[in-house]
Formats: C-alpha cells, sequence, structure tokens
C-alpha cells in the first residue's frame, strides 16, 4: 500500500528545523504483515525527546528510516499467526519487545529482553527484513514501530490492547512518556508512601514521574526544572513544591535539601544531562537512591566519591521503560488513568499534522512544548 512518512536521511542538522527540513514527508510503499505481524492505522503518535536525540545526532540508528515509538492506533489487518486481536480493535505501540524464554523474560525483566535488539539495531523487523521502501529501496524501522507514518507494520509483541473508549491522544502517551515516568516509580524505584522524591527534569517522562509518585504517596514531591512553566505544570499532576535548577548542582540540591528535610530517599533524573545526575546525586539523603532513566548521550561520563557512596549507603541504579512488562503494567496504569488518577491529558500540548513535524521538533528543542500529538492524517 501507499502511505505518507516522515523520512530521516541525515542526521545533525542545524536549528530552525522548520528551515533545515531533517525529516522529509516521502509516500512509501508499506508491505503487508507478515507471520505475527499487524498493520496499525496510526491515530496519534507523541513526539519525543529520544526521537529529538536521532535528529540531533546523539542516538545513531541506520538511515534513512521512519522515526516515531510512542503511538496508539487501529488494527487494519493481522497476519498469520495472530490469533488474538482482530481488524478494529484499538492498541498502544511498544518499543521493547519480549520473546517469553530467555531469562530477563523468566525472571520478570522482560523489558530487559535482548530478542528484538539485534533486529532493532539494522532497522529491521523481529521477523527480519523491511516492509518499508521508497522508489524500491527498502527504508528502516526506527525502535520496531515507525509510527511518524499513516500506518505501520509491526510485530504482534509490539503492541498492547487498548479499550476502545480512551482517545488516541492520551492513549499514546502510554507507550513511552507513561510507562516510562510511572513505571520508574513504581517498579524500579519502589516509592512507598511518606517518602521524599525529587524528579529532576520535567519534560513528557518527568511530568509522568511526579504523577506516579503522587500515585504512591511520596511526600515531598519536589519537581525540578530549568523552566517556570514546566514547574507549573509540575504542581498540578502533583508536585508539592519546585526547584528552579539554573543555579547550579550544589544550589540546587541545597534548595532540595531544605525542602526535605535533609535530603530525598529517591532522586529520579529524567533530564538525560550530566549536570542533572550530579544535582540528583547531590540531593541524597543517606541511604538515598538515584533512579536514572534519561538517556545522557553515549560518551558522557559521571564522575562519583566511591568512599562517600559507602559511607551513606547511596544507590545509582538504571531505569529501562519503566523496568515494565508493557503487557501487564500497561493495563493497570490505563485502569489508574480512567480512574482520573493518572491526569494524562494534562502532558498534551497541542496537535499538528505530518507537514509541521518539523516545527514541532523545534518547539520540542527549545522547551516550549511536553508532549505534541502528531496527527498522520491530518
Amino acid at each position: 500500500m501507499k502511505m505518507q512518512g516522515a523520512v530521516i536521511y541525515e542526521t545533525g542538522k542545524p536549528r530552525p528545523y522548520a528551515q533545515s527540513t531533517p525529516l522529509i514527508i516521502e509516500t512509501l510503499d508499506l508491505d503487508g504483515p507478515q507471520q505475527n505481524e499487524v498493520l496499525v492505522e496510526i491515530r496519534a503518535a507523541g513526539l519525543c525527546h529520544s526521537d529529538l536525540s536521532t535528529i540531533e545526532g546523539i542516538r545513531s540508528r541506520p538511515l534513512p528510516t521512519v522515526l516515531g515509538h510512542e503511538a496508539a492506533g487501529i488494527v487494519r489487518e493481522v497476519g498469520p499467526g495472530v490469533t488474538d486481536l482482530k481488524e478494529g480493535d484499538h492498541v498502544v505501540l511498544v518499543f521493547v519487545m519480549s520473546c517469553g524464554k530467555c531469562y530477563e523474560c523468566t525472571t520478570g525483566r522482560s523489558h530487559l529482553c535482548g530478542a528484538s535488539f539485534e533486529s532493532k539495531m539494522k532497522g529491521e523487523l523481529i521477523g527480519g527484513g523491511r516492509r518499508l521502501s521508497l522508489n524500491g529501496k527498502p527504508i528502516n524501522h526506527a525502535g520496531g514501530v515507525s509510527c511518524f507514518a499513516q500506518y505501520a507494520v509491526l510485530d504482534r509483541a509490539s503492541m498492547v490492547k487498548l479499550p476502545s473508549d480512551i482517545s488516541f491522544e492520551d492513549a499514546a502517551l502510554f507507550g513511552c512518556a507513561v510507562i516510562t515516568g510511572v513505571g520508574a516509580i513504581i517498579n524500579t524505584a519502589k516509592v512507598k508512601p511518606g517518602e521524599a522524591v525529587a524528579v529532576f527534569g520535567l519534560g513528557g517522562v518527568g511530568l509522568s514521574a511526579v504523577m506516579g509518585a503522587k500515585l504512591a504517596g511520596a511526600d515531598p514531591i519536589i519537581g525540578v526544572d530549568l523552566r517556570q512553566d514546566k514547574m507549573t505544570l509540575a504542581k498540578s499532576v502533583g508536585a508539592t513544591a519546585t526547584v528552579d535548577a539554573s543555579g547550579g548542582t550544589e544550589n540546587t540540591a541545597a534548595a532540595i535539601k531544605d525542602l526535605s528535610h535533609g535530603g530525598v530517599l529517591h532522586a529520579i533524573e529524567l533530564s538525560g544531562t550530566v549536570k542533572g545526575l550530579e544535582a540528583a546525586y547531590a540531593s541524597l539523603r543517606p541511604g538515598g537512591t538515584v533512579t536514572l532513566a534519561g538517556l545522557t548521550p553515549a560518551d558522557a561520563k559521571f564522575e562519583i566519591a566511591p568512599y562517600m557512596m559507602a559511607a551513606k549507603e547511596f544507590k545509582l541504579q538504571g531505569c529501562y521503560m519503566g523496568s515494565c512488562s508493557a503487557p501487564d503494567d500497561m493495563p493497570k496504569f490505563v485502569d489508574f488513568y480512567r480512574q482520573g488518577k493518572l491526569p494524562v491529558y494534562k502532558l498534551r500540548t497541542g496537535e499538528l499534522p505530518l507537514s509541521e513535524i518539523n516545527e514541532g521538533f523545534d518547539r520540542l528543542a527549545d522547551g516550549s512544548a511536553v508532549r505534541q500529538i502528531l496527527k498522520p492524517h491530518g
């Protein structure tokens, strides 16, 4: 079938992207679903910093490719072997696919399954090869999803069925922002009621972490960012206080310690910067833990003093996709949303068609947007 999609051929182009146009709207050929694959009509997709990192050249992917990993849509066709989905079902797309058989999957860490890692590094689907092409030349898949397009063919493991009464615009955000942010609090950090939490970086994932902290009963919940509008938004979704990080690591940590009477037990780093990580580590109280879910550049370094880490029992742990099993955790988070406990709609800062995607990434890069919703069909 023919469809429109946003293709990136070259990374590292200068801003403004509205002028340099790193993403080109092309009319692509999309092959139908093969074994264990599904054709999905993309109804809403979120513009995420992970995609921006690729555009900036910070995260490498095989090129050319159709970007996008956070979306919701409608099943339009199922391939051989798919028996639990049918045409018309609503689904949320996820960028981590698990095999269900490896050590990680059988020990409750399916988000770390390596089954799809090699195929994603090649720009292929799990079943092998690519379903996208332009004038007979293959176009790569990003993260096995590639949802900045009108349609996508994905492996069955790349989606979770969704109740049909949830708007696609809200549902799309569960595929990355919500599952990562809320999961970082509940699954990775395992925050308990009354424990102090500071969230560094108040983008879509960070604000989801603030929601998760409120859901977990944390107190205080301190949102940390450079932008006042994002700090104000953080208070509307559960933060009890905010700290402007523009004063540097020492001043930021001092303000957090003052608000939390000595430091936080949980510092959730989602800014994706070394400075954010330094401030998070400096804000801990004895026995505290930094949970790192923000993706820094691959060559970034962070220095710690091992003596202080031992003397204060500081902990530093990673978090990928909120340590979530999408089939198990997504329905729980959706239930919280339907109960009004996860006001995901507050993360949305406008909608845009495919033709304006470069302008959307300009807004994301300058910090004026949290989660813009791409509507590929206009």
